[in-house]
């Protein structure tokens, strides 16, 4: 996810549980690569294997050269971006915008396939089930990716017309799934323990990737694990911990970006961290006019302060109802 899961934050994921983290998604256009944003994206220094980097384009000539980039960079897995659905991405033909010509799909999937074959470097595709609910094509897509050599698909339960609206849908998922004998990763709307189990059971699907669900709460991946595994559900992290981990995301966070983008970009992160949690509204009212880094981490620390720091993070009260 763009603009969420930078190297900061695939790492506490990636210590808190999760198996495997995708970079954002990066332009295969080489005249981006030395910008600001881009250069952020495909740094990867320190990071946990493996590293999978995920590229978007629509020239299949551009994608080759942005995989062998990414290669040269550290990247061991090559993941191709047919999903997003984000309107500046559809409008360049890119994204899940390619779902509506299955002939360029299968130029750009050979393409980047027959680039990454001679370092060993498998390639695999993230997609949505059509370009709308009139025209759902994964099985047909799953089917050339498969015959192409993609190693692996992630399918995300919506079309490219649904963006992030109404509700996942796993039937698809699971045609997908019976049709080809590539590994199948099912995506959408998995946000609790019981539903990982649920999808994974109901699409047969191979595993499962989390989203959105793992905004301001990483520890959901070792939540997830611990279900599946036992049956029973781990308990939620206390008050403390989340101190801890808050702060230590921050610190990475700035350290990565800087103090002035840092500062900013952090805001979003809190957010979500503190979304429902007692008293605050008012803390993130400071946080979003804080202009530094230590104003910003002082004032988290004072609201910790306030708190009982052995309560778990799922039992706090909710904010009470506006009045």
């Amino acid at each position: 996810m763009a603009g969420v899961t930078d190297r900061p934050y695939r790492q506490l994921c990636k210590r808190l549980g999760a198996g495997y983290a995708v970079s954002e998604m990066a332009a295969s256009n080489p005249k981006l690569w030395n910008s600001v944003k881009t250069s952020r994206r495909l740094d990867h220094d320190g990071e946990i294997d493996p590293i999978a980097v995920q590229i978007a384009g629509a020239d299949p000539d551009m994608m080759a050269e942005a995989a062998l980039f990414n290669i040269k960079k550290g990247a061991r897995i090559i993941d191709i971006n047919m999903g997003c659905p984000v309107k500046k991405v559809c409008n360049v033909a890119s994204g899940s915008a390619l779902l509506r010509d299955e002939t360029q799909v299968a130029r750009i999937l050979a393409s980047v396939v027959q680039a990454c074959r001679p370092y060993d470097v498998p390639v695999t595709l993230k997609t949505r089930t059509g370009w709308d609910r009139d025209s759902r094509n994964a099985v047909r897509i799953a089917a050339l990716a498969e015959s192409i050599g993609i190693a692996a698909l992630t399918l995300h339960g919506r079309t490219r017309a649904d963006l992030y609206q109404g509700k996942a849908e796993y039937n698809t998922i699971k045609e997908v799934k019976q049709s080809i004998g590539i590994p199948v990763i099912a995506n959408g709307d998995i946000d609790s323990p019981e539903k990982a189990q649920f999808v994974l059971q109901y699409t047969g699907a191979d595993a499962i990737m989390i989203g959105r669900a793992a905004q301001g709460r990483p520890w959901i991946f070792r939540e997830i694990t611990h279900f599946l595994e036992t049956g029973t559900h781990r308990a939620p992290p206390t008050i403390g911990e989340l101190r801890n981990y808050l702060l230590e995301h921050l610190e990475d966070h700035y350290r990565f970006y800087g103090e002035f983008t840092g500062v900013r970009s952090a805001r979003k992160h809190i957010g979500w961290y503190l979304a429902g949690m007692p008293d605050s509204q008012a803390l993130l009212d400071c946080i979003n006019n804080t202009e530094n880094t230590t104003d910003q981490t002082r004032a988290l620390e004072q609201w910790f302060n306030r708190q009982v720091p052995e309560t778990p993070v799922s039992t706090m009260p909710a904010p009470a109802p506006a009045a």
